[in-house]
């Protein structure tokens, strides 16, 4: 990163850790306008070893579009382990993780969240995305070595590879969808990032966005968070629920492209994520997509043209990345085949660059 480039990134990015009362950069007047819903239905929460699996997260995909899921196969010790790589990270000074800073015109890195430049106000919040090896990542932040982080990381995403498959089936086989009617071949191949979330410890937590509100470009996303509630979904109707941890279970977040697959049988879930004033919290995303060449539309099952007909174009991802880029969470409405509709929107609705928006 250039010197020029450095400096444009502070302005955006300050270490959070060392401020001690809330900046009106940081400062959000939209957060008690949708305050969270005192709803007393929790998220559903699926033990995945259960026989009538496949039906409870259908039903979940349908009524709310985020689940936990419990009796994953991803070992506690191996979560534990991705947890502390992930405070081992952002614990690092603000100088050397910059070092590490994602280019203007890039995906990986560490950074702000992709989705800031559609919002007025700042996010407390610091990430750091990965899709490719970490390897090239991790000798700029550690460059006497890195332990056992660049391990810990291929570990988790082939771990997590392996339950998002199994996930991905099931919301599949829910719709009444076999393996012989997806023709981009192995869901194996598909294509996943890792996005790593810090939200430190919050001045005044009342007045302050975490993450903004937004629907996630993927099939899915699984989230593991730690002991710090923060996540909120949105559900018609209700509100905002805060997705309440739950020590070993993991979120499953429905993503833009299985609301494109499902033909708006199951819609994307608009999520949040709110900040403490005592308690720093962090989460780790796997985002899950098709292979970068595979063109995703309403599958033919869930179509007959005239009853039913397709509701989105076909799209791959790469494209669909570049819409939400543009258009935010307006997106869905741009690669609909209907006349376009009201979206949830909490953002200037401004024309972007086309960059990668992987999360937001």
């Amino acid at each position: 990163m250039s010197l020029q480039q450095q400096n444009v990134f502070r302005e955006k990015h300050v270490d959070l850790n060392s401020i001690k009362e809330l900046p009106d950069s940081y400062t959000w007047s939209s957060v008690d306008s949708c305050p969270s819903s005192n709803s007393s239905e929790p998220v559903p929460v699926i033990n995945l070893e259960d026989p009538n699996a496949m039906k409870h997260v259908g039903h979940a995909c349908k009524t709310w579009g985020v689940f936990q899921v419990t009796n994953h196969g991803i070992p506690t010790s191996l979560l534990n382990s991705m947890e502390a790589s992930g405070r081992k990270l952002f614990s690092l000074p603000f100088q050397q993780k910059l070092k590490a800073a994602r280019l203007p015109d890039g995906v990986s890195g560490y950074g702000v969240a992709r989705i800031s430049s559609f919002f007025p106000k700042l996010m407390w919040s610091e990430g750091f995305t990965l899709v490719d090896s970490p390897h090239h990542h991790a000798q700029k932040l550690w460059p006497q070595g890195s332990g056992n982080f660049c391990d810990v990381i291929e570990e988790y995403k082939k771990e997590m590879n392996k339950l998002a498959n199994k996930v991905m089936w099931l919301i599949l086989g829910s719709l009444g969808i076999k393996k012989e009617d997806i023709k981009w071949g192995e869901i194996k191949e598909a294509c996943a990032a890792l996005q790593l979330n810090s939200y430190p410890s919050c001045p005044d937590p009342d007045r302050a966005m975490g993450l903004a509100a937004h629907t996630d470009s993927t099939l899915l996303t699984i989230l593991h968070q730690n002991n710090t509630s923060g996540l909120q979904a949105h559900r018609e109707g209700v509100g905002w629920v805060t997705v309440e941890p739950i020590e070993g279970a993991l979120v499953v977040n429905i993503g833009d492209l299985v609301q494109i697959l499902s033909n708006g049988l199951y819609s994307s879930v608009l999520h949040r994520a709110m900040v403490n004033r005592t308690q720093h919290r962090l989460s780790i995303a796997y985002l899950y997509g098709p292979p970068s060449n595979v063109r995703i539309a309403p599958l033919s099952k869930l179509t007959d043209n005239v009853n039913i007909p397709p509701l989105y174009r076909a799209v791959t991802w790469s494209e669909y990345l570049g819409t939400k880029a543009k258009h935010f969470n307006k997106a869905l409405s741009f690669v609909s085949l209907c006349a376009p509709t009201s979206v949830f929107v909490d953002g200037n609705d401004n024309n972007k660059s086309n960059k990668s928006v992987l999360v937001g």
